[in-house]
């Protein structure tokens, strides 16, 4: 047997040792989620707000934007296929969300129901209208309509309409809107803002930037309830550095929504969702 010539051997061990700690990259959908780790967390989202720009408002039709015009009173279906297509993006990236602590705690749930009644309050208070309007900003209002579908007018003398809208309202109002906006903004935007490897930040590990970040882009996407989204999302903000649990953060969130929706319900104030 010839020897390899000693100058080989060195180059010839480091292939070998870089062989062995460098394993094969995972072939097809679960590859490509390690590869690109802020997908699963602005997938889901970014489907949400994409099927929720062809919905229609009272003063505008859906897909206007697009050249389509879409009814006001299609608005049921459209909300539904877009939590049907929400929930499948969050489907396919679930195995990423098992990352994190779901645990959840009194603190969450208490916190979001004192946010529920901060939320209200402030919307109720239209301080956005009081103070941006006479600044000539009116128009960010406009960029926040809601659809204010009211399903005891448009389905009036129909009571199985009227509940099952109610039902698949609260489905995305309680379960999935808690879901991507918290992955979104608390296990991406917060960490991204402070670590170019911001996957290797723990969760609820914060600095100025990420405080600031976390309540400046959930204003930037609530534009109509400004006030209520800075002091809310602050709250949360402050929930996560408490408990470190993405599970309270979702809690929170949850209840928040479903004490804001039967608020909503009894109140007849449609114009809040």
């Amino acid at each position: 047997m010839v020897a390899a010539p000693p100058n080989l051997m060195p180059a010839m061990s480091e292939r070998k040792t870089r062989k062995a700690s460098s394993p094969e990259p995972v072939p097809g959908w679960r590859g490509l989620l390690e590869r690109q780790p802020w997908l699963p967390f602005i997938l889901p989202l970014a489907v949400y707000m994409l099927a929720g720009s062809l919905e229609p408002t009272p003063t505008e039709p859906g897909g206007a934007a697009l050249g389509l015009n879409i009814p006001y009173s299609y608005y049921p279906a459209m909300y539904t296929a877009k939590l049907v297509l929400t929930l499948a993006a969050v489907a396919a990236v679930l195995p990423a969300y098992t990352q994190f602590t779901w645990r959840v705690t009194w603190l969450g749930l208490l916190v979001g129901a004192v946010g529920a009644v901060v939320w209200v309050g402030l919307c109720k208070m239209q301080l956005e209208e009081r103070l941006l309007v006479p600044l000539g900003l009116g128009n960010i209002l406009g960029l926040g309509e809601r659809s204010a579908f009211n399903p005891f007018e448009q389905y009036a003398g129909r009571p199985a309409a009227v509940w099952s809208y109610l039902a698949v309202r609260m489905l995305g109002l309680a379960v999935v809107v808690p879901v991507v906006e918290e992955f979104f903004l608390r296990a991406f935007v917060m960490r991204y803002a402070m670590a170019r490897n911001w996957w290797r930040v723990p969760f609820g590990e914060v600095d100025a930037t990420a405080v600031v970040v976390g309540t400046v882009v959930p204003m930037l996407m609530h534009p109509a309830e400004l006030f209520a989204a800075a002091v809310w999302f602050s709250m949360v903000t402050w929930l996560m550095v408490r408990t470190r649990s993405i599970g309270d953060c979702i809690a929170a969130h949850a209840v928040t929504n479903f004490l804001l929706g039967v608020y909503v319900v009894i109140s007849g104030d449609w114009w809040l969702v």
